[in-house]
């Protein structure tokens, strides 16, 4: 394995390098490198920034503002945006439903909605989880009955990541419950405007409002926003999850974390061997999958992920989380300080530790939940 980059990749290296330290919107990147939570105004405005230089969508086809990238110039634009403080493109716009617009969609739906997804001028969101049908994604109840030129939607949807900003959701629907479950299911684009529809908060025990719950009472939906065939919704969620599972990996904020905590433990790292040693395991761990990420690079063909990103999903997520808990413990008593106000005498870093701890436990479950991960590892990976 060549370790070291060509001078082509190195030169692109230092392009997004140069870009995202010292011409992308400064107040974002603080706000990014101090842990601070980003309001939607800061989202849309990150996307449109990346998307004005062309950055905001490379895995999409160059006629709808893809890059002809190869995939390491691809892991390269994602790490340097993870090392700067950038926040990386809204993923249910760029590599969710974007590419499955453009892969399936017809040529109506791609120039009337593709532009203005790159762009974040349509906030999308999710509809595939549901109380009952989760990980067993294919057990979905949500119905979908056509009725002229509408089809008439009821149901329910849940966990929908940040759906109280969504302006569109796409939605997995069961038109045909008389075949293999996997048959029957198409995928509508819906309107969140729309009369019947309703989006109700979920609390997290972080706190924090992040996911919704979302249902539909006889939501009218046009026809024409059935993506692709009907009944053929299942290969399109198939593709999209796959996409979503690129880059599932942050090595790049981890790395950017575990630097930061390496800080803020100063002098006690060289006086507490026991916290030492943790570290350094970490920052091994970290370079291994670093390592890890680039063969899945190599190894990856004609866009489709290798199938060992399941390992990169698996152990990004657990050393996410360590690093999480890491903070946790450099806090001490400052753990409990979530929320404090700017009178209190603990650091900015501590008082986010706990909130952020709690939050990141979600990391092992979305994406293909880390026990599904190990399912696919035995069976693909090691023919168990």
């Amino acid at each position: 394995m060549k370790l070291r980059l060509s001078d082509e990749d190195a030169r692109f290296r230092d392009e997004m390098r140069e870009y995202f330290t010292t011409r992308f919107p400064e107040h974002i990147r603080a706000k990014v490198l101090a842990r601070q939570e980003l309001s939607k105004d800061d989202i849309v405005e990150s996307q449109q920034a990346l998307n004005a230089e062309g950055l905001a969508v490379p895995n999409w086809p160059v006629e709808w503002g893809g890059r002809d990238w190869s995939q390491l110039q691809r892991h390269l634009w994602h790490e340097e945006m993870q090392l700067a403080g950038v926040p990386i493109p809204l993923a249910f716009n760029a590599s969710m439903i974007g590419p499955v617009i453009a892969a399936f969609g017809s040529e109506e739906m791609k120039e009337r909605f593709l532009p203005k997804t790159a762009n974040l001028d349509i906030w999308w969101s999710q509809g595939f989880s549901e109380p009952d049908a989760g990980s067993d994604l294919a057990s979905l109840r949500t119905t979908a009955v056509r009725d002229g030129d509408e089809y008439v939607v009821n149901g329910q949807k849940t966990w929908t990541t940040l759906g109280q900003y969504g302006d569109w959701i796409f939605t997995l629907v069961r038109t045909d419950p008389d075949v293999k479950k996997q048959a029957g299911i198409s995928m509508l684009l819906i309107d969140m405007t729309t009369p019947g529809l309703t989006v109700r908060p979920i609390e997290l025990i972080d706190g924090g409002h992040e996911v919704n719950e979302v249902f539909f009472e006889d939501v009218r939906v046009p026809a024409e926003n059935l993506v692709g065939e009907e009944n053929k919704g299942w290969n399109y969620a198939k593709f999209l999850l796959g996409n979503e599972r690129v880059g599932v990996a942050p090595v790049g904020t981890t790395k950017r974390w575990l630097a930061d905590a390496k800080e803020a433990a100063g002098d006690r790292l060289s006086s507490d061997p026991v916290l030492a040693s943790r570290v350094a395991d970490l920052e091994n761990e970290l370079m291994a999958l670093e390592l890890t990420a680039l063969r899945v690079v190599a190894h990856s063909a004609e866009g489709k992920p290798h199938p060992a990103s399941s390992v990169l999903k698996l152990r990004g997520t657990e050393l996410q989380q360590a690093v999480t808990e890491l903070y946790v413990d450099l806090a001490g008593p400052w753990a409990l300080a979530s929320g404090a106000g700017d009178g209190s005498s603990a650091p900015d870093w501590a008082r986010v530790s706990t909130t952020q701890y709690l939050n990141y436990r979600k990391a092992s479950i979305y994406g293909g939940s880390n026990e599904v991960q190990r399912q696919i590892i035995s069976g693909t990976i090691l023919g168990l």
